[in-house]
């Protein structure tokens, strides 16, 4: 795809559950799409964690990544998230590393 997309305003994402013709999707009501929102800001902040990272939806049409201590970066769709975390934290990041997913695993293993 093209940048043209970005700016145009063309917001949709593959993430994004919408209810139009000829897309699948279970959500199909405004509250429904909203939860499933919500889930996966909840699901990147466990991945994030490790890095000291938070991010928030913003206004419903952007991300706000924030470090701790108090930057911050706005962008348009959870696919500029990797990216994004990488300028921030000045190092390259595999979302897919088998040490990382370890890490990950040893921490949900050790939650009550």
């Amino acid at each position: 795809m093209c940048s043209l997309c970005g700016v145009l305003g063309c917001d949709d994402h593959w993430t994004s559950a919408i209810a139009r013709p000829g897309v699948y999707t279970r959500n199909t009501d405004r509250l429904a799409r909203r939860r499933e929102a919500a889930n996966r800001i909840r699901l990147a902040n466990a991945l994030l964690e490790p890095s000291r990272l938070k991010i928030a939806e913003w206004q419903g049409a952007s991300y706000v990544l924030s470090s701790p201590t108090g930057r911050t970066q706005v962008f348009e769709s959870l696919a500029h998230l990797w990216p994004e975390v990488e300028a921030m934290t000045a190092r390259a990041l595999d979302p897919l590393d088998p040490d990382f997913l370890e890490r990950l695993k040893q921490r949900i293993e050790a939650a009550p």
